[in-house]
């Protein structure tokens, strides 16, 4: 993509920062904006604290969907970015009324130092936190001024009473003979005399007095409606709401809670909530400080919850109106033992998931619940658009009752990964794709077992699925000759751009069971000779140039595949 004329130049501008001076002050409103991305781009912090301090909008919004090609903005620059918003807040020249920070994130130890989930979500807590706290400062020092300003003023007017009195006390003692015992004269002087000791009795008394006749003054001038004083908690008002994507584990949690729990002039918002090996006790105290409106998507990741667990938060979760995601990732749901009181819990989750009225992404990663699938999605309101069940040991009733299901017509992502598949499974399977054929997007059937007989079974029912993006039939046991059977049915896909398929069964080394499980097929090793391997994949892209698809991605890399990048 060629860059226009503007980003040239707002490159420029900003790589030097000595000369910021010059510009900051002149640069028109609608500059700020391309001036901040070359910052971003080209890593300049300093010109990205200078132009967020001072933003001449309402709303900014960082992050969002990177384009291809496009690295996360450095950890400096977000950092500076974050002090500028706690600096903007004492700034006239600022109007930053709403941060968008949805979407900034991305995985730790990513090229160019970029900002991961966790040290962001930490970051901006004790950006919160830090933004309280000069507020407090600034309360407490407009208190003083205040009162020292009331103070003056009742200074001044006793000064003013004195000077009336001796006044008038002066001129009648030139009437009277001044030795005169008990005349004006006598007064003067005992008032001369006692002045000492009066005065400071005075101060005092103004002093005590000095807080009452404020908050008396501050009620008058308010209607009635009670202030604060000095030692209670300022009522902050909200200056900048940020809206971000929140990643919580158990050593930032009592940060996290601390933000949350405390008004500022910072109001951190939730657009996702990504929690990790947290007890049941502490997921619900966070869920219940967060707005209920807002959130859209909640993942709960290696924390113990276990049924009866899930089925607590499920209610709380049920306040979230929008949330439209759920994802529950080896949260030991373990419902294959014989449990007292198992039964009872799982309808109770099931109740809860109900309530969720506008979930439309469950997923459920290796929670061993087979046999339940029906409980589970029957209650739901909706029918499912993502469905996510990997490492589930469905049986073949739970893919009868998904084939037949009102989800099966509505679903644009289907992950079936590390489900067992043979024979018996194979109707339910084939009459899913079918309903499904309209509107699928991505499937996953890594790990199920497929053999050459098997998926040549179920090609038929994917060939039909012309919507397909994304492809992946990782880790099963495929010969040479079923993979290139695979890409043929790919190649016929118009919209496939992702095929990850697994490495045929001959690139292996010798020692493999006939029918090797994805676990074996992980940990054995393949060919050391690379004429092996290189002889592989020129025969598939020898049909890809064939066929004229130079627009479909094959590869074998499972470790690096990532579906949403054909979105």
């Amino acid at each position: 993509m060629v860059p226009s004329l503007v980003n040239l130049c707002a490159k420029e501008v900003v790589r030097d920062h000595s000369s910021s001076a010059s510009w900051l002050n002149c640069v028109p409103r609608e500059l700020y904006g391309p001036l901040l991305d070359a910052a971003f781009t080209n890593c300049r912090p300093l010109a990205v604290g200078e132009l967020v301090q001072r933003w001449p909008e309402r709303t900014l919004r960082v992050g969002g969907r990177k384009k291809a090609g496009q690295s996360p903005p450095n950890r400096l620059c977000v950092q500076a970015l974050l002090l500028a918003v706690v600096r903007g807040l004492s700034d006239k020249r600022c109007d930053l009324q709403a941060l968008d920070l949805c979407g900034l994130q991305c995985e730790e130890g990513g090229v160019g130092d970029p900002m991961g989930g966790w040290s962001l979500t930490v970051a901006l807590c004790t950006m919160a936190v830090q933004a309280r706290a000069g507020a407090q400062r600034a309360h407490r020092k407009e208190g003083e001024r205040e009162r020292k300003r009331v103070l003056t003023m009742e200074r001044e007017k006793d000064v003013v009473k004195r000077e009336r009195g001796w006044g008038k006390r002066v001129g009648e003692e030139k009437e009277e003979e001044p030795g005169e015992e008990g005349g004006p004269g006598e007064w003067v002087r005992n008032v001369q005399e006692g002045s000492d000791t009066g005065t400071s009795q005075r101060e005092e008394e103004r002093t005590t007095g000095v807080r009452r006749r404020m908050e008396m003054e501050r009620k008058r001038m308010t209607g009635g409606k009670a202030v604060e004083t000095e030692d209670s908690e300022p009522d902050c008002e909200v200056l900048v709401r940020v809206r971000a994507d929140l990643f919580i584990n158990a050593r930032s949690w009592e940060r996290v809670r601390m933000a949350l729990g405390t008004a500022g002039p910072l109001k951190l918002q939730c657009r996702y909530l990504r929690v990790e090996e947290l007890s049941v006790s502490s997921i619900g105290t966070l869920l219940d400080l967060l707005p209920s409106q807002g959130v859209l998507g909640v993942d709960i990741r290696y924390s113990c919850l276990g049924v009866a667990g899930l089925a607590l938060l499920l209610p709380q979760l049920s306040t979230f109106s929008l949330l439209t995601s759920l994802r529950l990732h080896y949260c030991n749901l373990d419902v294959r033992r014989d449990l007292a009181g198992q039964e009872g819990a799982l309808r109770d989750m099931s109740d809860g998931l109900g309530q969720l009225g506008q979930l439309r992404r469950l997923s459920l990663t290796a929670l061993r619940l087979p046999g339940h699938l029906r409980m589970l999605l029957s209650s739901l309101s909706h029918p499912l658009e993502v469905l996510e069940l990997p490492y589930l040991s469905l049986t073949p009733a739970d893919l009868s009752y998904l084939s037949c299901s009102p989800h099966a017509a509505t679903l644009q992502q289907l992950d079936l990964s590390e489900n067992r598949l043979d024979e018996s499974t194979l109707p339910s399977l084939r009459r899913l794709l079918s309903q499904a054929s309209g509107g699928l997007l991505h499937l996953c059937l890594s790990g199920c077992g497929l053999n050459d007989g098997l998926l040549g079974a179920l090609l038929p029912s994917m060939g039909c699925c012309r919507a397909l993006r994304s492809l992946g039939l990782a880790l099963n046991p495929l010969s040479l000759m079923g993979l290139l059977e695979l890409v043929r049915t790919a190649i016929r896909l118009p919209s496939l751009k992702q095929l990850l398929y697994p490495n045929p069964l001959e690139d292996y080394q010798p020692g493999l069971p006939a029918l090797p499980s994805s676990a074996q097929l992980l940990d054995w090793p393949l060919e050391e000779m690379m004429e092996v391997h290189e002889a592989t994949s020129l025969r598939l892209e020898n049909m890809l140039t064939e066929s004229g698809r130079s627009d479909l991605l094959l590869t074998c890399d499972l470790l690096n595949y990532d579906k949403d990048l054909v979105d």
